[in-house]
Order: structure tokens, then sequence, then C-alpha cells
């Protein structure tokens, strides 16, 4: 118990992360998935790990697994779109690590050997996720991960927590797998002594340089011409550069269904018919759950905090003599509220709690621990005592759960913060009950506890038809054609969106959650047009697919204006340097360079290799390194202008040691263990095709 709670605590949103908080979310319907993977088809694979198919059954299990694990810290099952994805994604990595990584560090002569993972998990050199899941205010103690292993898990029939500790010690073993061959790279960060007196005095070295530049013209020189074969031959020297992910174009038109101005009246006319029984109801939780779209909640609110449901409701809360029930107010979205202060007290936003669990069963027990402890009996005492949560000891006392607020609290546990400090009472939770006592508080502040009835417009069965009708009309006109869908547009003078998908596209403009419309397109033919796609049931689509792609090296067709673009802007600089350097030639005078060129000089005072002033193109930076002094250098064809430059002084300085050197060396280093695995993934032809299921 306790350990579950201080893992609560500790982990938060970063729990979220390292775990992935949420439950598995199936798109495909079980059965018919299943008689479908009888087949083996890999159509049905959710992806490819080094030449290994990930059956979908497979994934599904490190999904469920991870879902376990969520429901272990934080007790709940209720997610949001961003937590089932991490869920998602945190089971393609473990399966990324579990059959790539891991293999290609032990093919690189690296182990983790069991004397070491018992040193990482149970030891006194802890990784990082152990650190974090068992470390007080105390720090670090081996003990209370023994104890969680030899005395928590084993008491544990549901085998979540042994679910729990096996994923510790796995990602306990993964880290340091990456952590070795991560060392790797860093420790290549070496530098001779010649290796670094030279970035010494590179980095070190500033020019005072002049320069002319002629930017590149804007509009097409007729004169660079870039042929076909050209085109074909860097096409065929970098099928690297053209690497895609399957994709389509797409054209669609959306009928949002919004309240008719009858709904919004009937909304108004509703909340205004129970008003009076809001502003005197004695039983507001049964009041609210029967007549509003929002319930009863215990929390305190402060100042400020009701502006995430309704600015106006916060003013009148907070504002004028704050009690009493407010009038009808309705906001932009077409929400009608009604908001009815209930009570008022000043309210600390934290407490320390201490508790002693014991059995459902055992409430008389509990009813004499608490006249014991008014009597001055000693809490820690009899919480080692008669305690079955014997690893909660935050600060080291036993029986300290620690402190918590209304946002971080143990389900049940609500009224610890309006608690006297010093006096123990009982509470039933889903875990028993427990004789609760709040130690201390921080500085209490006003806060107010209220009821909000709320009244949402919601669109009439005969809105949302007639809004059915106008997607049903434009569809059929349509008749599943494209050039179908084009006259519907023009016909019907609707808007039609353009956009470029992939398989893992979800959101169209503002509207989320809509995978149905993606899976279409990628069903479909070219040239096919949808069917109304209800999304949310509030949008109702009609798409078409204009143009697919392929996954793989796009065609030579699709990226030829890219690398036409691309050779246009190479053989132009070249072309300008050449004519530049026919202009110039036997000029020795910057300024009568700059007047032949239309120009003017331009002065950089102190420029480095390493770091100027502003932003300047890197050839002219280039350039300047290794051009003589008192000379004139160039011409030199950079990424948007042709330079012509004179290094008037180069000064040598000081600022950028050795240390620095062997600083800026590591961090190459380090960076280049970020690329660890895109390069490995390249390298085994990882496919990962999750999108096509969720």
């Amino acid at each position: 118990m306790a350990v579950l709670e201080k893992i609560r605590v500790k982990f938060g949103l970063a729990i979220s992360i390292i775990i992935a908080l949420a439950l598995l979310s199936f798109i495909i319907d079980p059965s018919t998935l299943e008689s479908a993977l009888q087949g083996m088809s890999s159509k049905y694979d959710v992806g490819k790990i080094a030449g290994r198919a990930i059956r979908y059954t497979d994934y599904a299990e490190d999904v469920q697994r991870f879902t376990d694990i969520n429901e272990v810290i934080s007790g709940s099952t209720a997610h949001n779109e961003q937590e089932l994805k991490q869920i998602r994604d945190a089971a393609w990595q473990s399966l990324v690590d579990k059959y790539m990584f891991i293999k290609n560090a032990q093919d690189a002569g690296i182990t983790v050997g069991k004397a070491e993972m018992l040193d990482l998990t149970t030891g006194n050199n802890p990784s990082p996720v152990i650190l974090q899941s068992f470390s007080g205010a105390q720090g670090f103690d081996p003990q209370a991960v023994v104890d969680f292993v030899q005395n928590t898990v084993p008491q544990d029939q549901t085998g979540r927590l042994q679910t729990y500790w096996n994923y510790l010690q796995t990602s306990a073993n993964s880290q340091q797998y990456y952590t070795k061959y991560g060392n790797l790279f860093t420790a290549s960060a070496y530098q001779n002594a010649l290796e670094k007196a030279e970035s010494v005095a590179r980095n070190n070295t500033t020019a005072n340089v002049d320069y002319v530049a002629v930017n590149y013209p804007f509009m097409q020189d007729s004169t660079i011409v870039v042929s076909p074969a050209e085109i074909k031959a860097y096409y065929k020297a970098h099928p690297d550069f053209y690497e895609q992910r399957a994709n389509r174009d797409i054209e669609y038109v959306v009928f949002e269904v919004t309240p008719s101005e009858d709904d919004i009246a009937y909304a108004n006319q509703k909340i205004t018919e129970v008003y009076d029984q809001f502003a005197t109801a004695d039983n507001m939780k049964s009041f609210l759950l029967k007549n509003s779209d929002r319930q009863l909640s215990d929390y305190w609110y402060k100042a400020g905090e009701l502006n995430t449901i309704n600015a106006e409701i916060n003013d009148f809360v907070f504002g004028g003599n704050g009690t009493g029930t407010s009038p009808v107010i309705k906001d932009n979205n077409n929400v009608f509220y009604a908001v009815r202060v209930l009570d008022t007290a000043p309210v600390s936003d934290s407490v320390y709690v201490r508790h002693i669990l014991l059995s459902s069963d055992k409430k008389s027990v509990a009813d004499s621990l608490v006249g014991v402890i008014k009597k001055g009996g000693n809490f820690a005492a009899l919480a080692a005592q008669f305690s079955s949560d014997q690893g909660s000891q935050a600060d080291g006392e036993l029986g300290n759960i620690g402190w918590m607020t209304q946002t971080y609290m143990i389900p049940g546990f609500e009224s610890v913060i309006s608690a006297k400090v010093g006096e123990p009472y009982v509470i039933d939770t889903q875990y028993g009950t427990h004789v609760v006592m709040v130690s201390k508080k921080t500085a209490p502040v006003l806060k107010k506890k209220v009821a909000i009835l709320e009244k949402s417009a919601i669109s009439s069965k005969e809105t949302f038809n007639n809004y059915y009708s106008q997607a049903n009309r434009f569809a059929t006109l349509a008749a599943h054609s494209y050039e179908g869908y084009k006259k519907a547009v023009d016909s019907l003078g609707v808007y039609s969106h353009v956009m470029n998908i992939n398989e893992g596209t979800s959101s169209y403009g503002a509207i989320d959650q809509a995978k149905e419309v993606t899976r279409w397109a990628f069903d479909a033919k070219v040239g096919k047009a949808s069917d109304i796609i209800t999304v949310n049931n509030n949008y109702f689509f009609v798409a078409t697919v204009k143009k697919a792609y392929a996954e793989g090296v796009a065609s030579l067709e699709e990226v030829t204006p890219s690398i036409r673009q691309r050779l246009y802007a190479r053989k132009l600089a070249e072309a300008k340097k050449a004519e530049i350097a026919e202009k110039i030639a036997g000029k020795t005078s910057l300024e009568e360079i700059a007047s032949i060129l239309g120009t003017t000089v331009t002065n950089e005072p102190a420029m480095t290799i390493s770091n100027t002033v502003r932003a300047l193109d890197p050839a002219l930076v280039g350039a300047a390194y290794v051009a003589p002094e008192g000379q004139i250098y160039g011409p030199v064809a950079g990424d948007i202008a042709t330079y012509v430059l004179k290094v008037n002084s180069r000064e040598a300085g000081s600022f950028f040691t050795e240390e620095d050197a062997a600083a800026q060396a590591l961090q190459r280093a380090q960076y280049t263990t970020q690329m660890i695995i895109p390069v490995m993934t390249r390298i085994a032809d990882v496919k990962d095709h999750r999108d096509r299921f969720y």
C-alpha cells in the first residue's frame, strides 16, 4: 500500500511517459481480428523488427502488461488519447529493445550480469528507475526494495505487483545496456595534443573581414537548364534522400452538426425550469445527478481556479459578497451555467497525513485505536503493531504517508484536506479501514466549495437529420468518384479541404479522433469518393483520394520537381561564380569590385569559425578562415549569394580553452549517441505499421 501510494506521488506525469499510461483501445473487433490472424497474413502484423514479424497478439500482450502496471500505479482506468498513445509507444519500444537494441549491444561485447543486476535493483548502485520508485525523504534505502520484493509482492494475489517488479527489473537492465553502449561513443571523445591545440587555435581566432555579396536572383534564370538525364542520375545516386511513408493526397468536405437556435433555446429553458430548485436544494448531489451535466465535486476552490470552467462563475464566487446563487450564465460554446456557493473556509493547499491500515472487518479495532491516540498513544508504535501497511514511513517514521493535495490524493482520503490537525478519525477506502490523522498542514487560504448547474445545448434529432441530409445530398452527387466529388463541390458551393495524410493521421484541422477517414482513404482506390463517414457522431465527412504514394523510395516522377530545384540552385551558384570571376579578373580593390558588381562593401570586425555575432553564410565564414590576409579572395559560391572578400587581419585570443575543446568534443560524441536507435532502426529495416490498427 505504502509503496503504491509513494510511487503514485513521485511519478505524476513522468510515470505516464516512463510506463506509458493508457488502456488498450481495440479498434478492430477482436473476433474478426482473431479470425484474420489465423491466416498469419503480414497484413495483420503491427510491424517488423530486425527481420522478425511482430504479430498483433504479441504486441497486444505488451500493451496489456503496461496497462496492468498503470493500474497498479494510478489506480485509474480512465485515460485520454495522449496517454493511449504513450502506452502503445512504450510497448513498441520494449519490443525494439528486446529484438534489436539489446542484441546489437551484446554483439558489440556488452553484457549485464546477474551480480550487476542485483546491484542495480537491491544494491548500492541503483538504476535510475529504481531510485525514482523507492527514494524517500532520507534518500534511497535498498532495504525498502528488499521489503517490497520479499514481503509486499508475495502478498499480492492479483499478480500485478509481480508484473510491476518485473517491469522495473527489465527497465533497469535495458537502461544499463543503453548506458554502456552510449559510453562507447562518449569514451571515444578523445583528443590528442595536436587535435586539441588545433581546436583551441581555430576557435580563438577572430578575423576582421571586408566582403561584397551578390545575391542570387529570385526570378528563374532561363539560361540555367537542368536536363532529365541529370535529374535521373542524381535520383539514382541519392535514393536514401527520398524514403517515404505510405501517404495519400485527399480532398474532403465536412458537415459539422451544431445546435440550432431552437436547440439553444431548449437548453436555456431546461436550466431555467430547475433554477429555483437548484438555489434551495438540500441534497445537492442527488439534484445535480438528475438535472446537470456536471456533478457535485468536493473540491475546495481558491480565487482564479474556476476560470478554467467559466470566468463569470469565478467572478461571482470570488467577487462581491461571494454567496448565494448566480444568475444563469451562457458561454460562447452554448453552455449554460448557474453556480451556488455551498461553503467558505480557510483551507490548506497541502496536509501531512499519517495512517494505520486495517482490514475492513476490523472497524471496532479502528475505533479503539482512535481512542488510544486521542489519549496520547504513540502513533508510530501503534502503526508498527496493527497496520498492514508497513512500508509507509515518510521522513523515517512508520505510518507516515506524507504530504497530500487535492490533486494528489489517495482515493477516499479527500476529507483530510479539511480535517483538524492532531485529531484521528476513521475512513474506509478500497484498501480497507484506515485510522487517519493530519499531523501538519500549510498555511490556510480562503477557499470555497461550490455546486455548478450545467446544461449544454445539444443538437436535436431534427438538427442531426438536417445536417445528415446535407451530407447525403453531397455524397449522392459525388457518386463515389473524384470527378463527381468536384462537381458536387461546385454545385453545392461547399469548401473542399486538401490534405496529405499518412496512416497515422487522426486529426483533420481542429477535428480529432477522425481515424475513420484515414482508414477509408488507405483502403480506397485512387479516384474514388466515399459515402458519409461519421466522426464522433458530430461530423459528417465525404472524402476522395486524389493520389496514392507507396511506402519506400518515392518515384522519380514524384521527386523530380525537388531534384530539379536542388540542381538548378547548384548550377546557378556555379554560373554566377564564373560570371563574377570574369568580371573582376585582375582587380585588387574590394571597393572597385563592389562598384563593378553593383553592390557595397560590408565589414565584419570579429568573425570566428565557431561563432559569429550574427548569422552568416557558412561558405563566407569558411572562406574567411582559409583566405590569405590582405588579398582579394573569391568569388565563393554560398547558399544565398556569391562572395568576394578580403581578410584585413586575424587576432588570436585566449577565450577558448583546452577544457572548452574537450567539452566540445564530448558534446559531439554525446550527440552521436542520439543517433544510435535511428541508425540501428534503419539498418535493421524496422517497419512500424501500428497506425493501421489504432
